[in-house]
């Protein structure tokens, strides 16, 4: 049988953590980032004032800069359909049938509507394992 190379330490390069090691440790920051703190630390009121009379002078990425720190683009937006309750596989098949309505009626995008058919195909292994494990208990009862 072939030792891992990974655990070989004359293979490995480096020293290889020993068994364990926490790693880091929480809120440890990279030396780089520390050296930009530094660089920056009590510069940044001049720094934002800065940015701000770019932005008003017409600079547009400064403008973007300044935007896109007051309001964020959502990365997520909640979705409003009406969904029947997912019961049993029948209902997801009716509820599938309710995403795709909306899609086709510009109610939802395909991204957003490829979502949450992806909750929709969870929720019904769930309730397909739920049932399956009332059968078999109902089985054990009889036998």
């Amino acid at each position: 049988m072939t030792p891992d190379p990974r655990t070989e330490r004359a293979n490995t390069r480096g020293k290889p953590f020993e068994k364990g090691n926490p790693g880091k440790p929480k809120g440890a920051r990279h030396r780089v980032t520390r050296a930009i703190e530094a660089l920056l630390e009590g510069q940044h009121e001049a720094l934002t004032k800065a940015a701000i009379d770019k932005a008003l002078e017409g600079d547009t990425v400064a403008l973007r800069l300044c935007l896109d720190r007051l309001a964020p683009p959502r990365r997520d937006a909640p979705v409003s359909i009406e969904l029947p309750p997912v019961r049993s596989a029948a209902d997801a098949v009716a509820a599938s049938a309710a995403v795709l309505a909306a899609i086709s009626a510009g109610d939802v995008t395909p991204d957003e509507a490829g979502r949450i058919m992806a909750l929709l195909t969870a929720h019904k292994a769930i309730v397909e394992t739920g049932d399956l494990e009332a059968r078999i208990a109902a089985l054990e009862e009889k036998a």
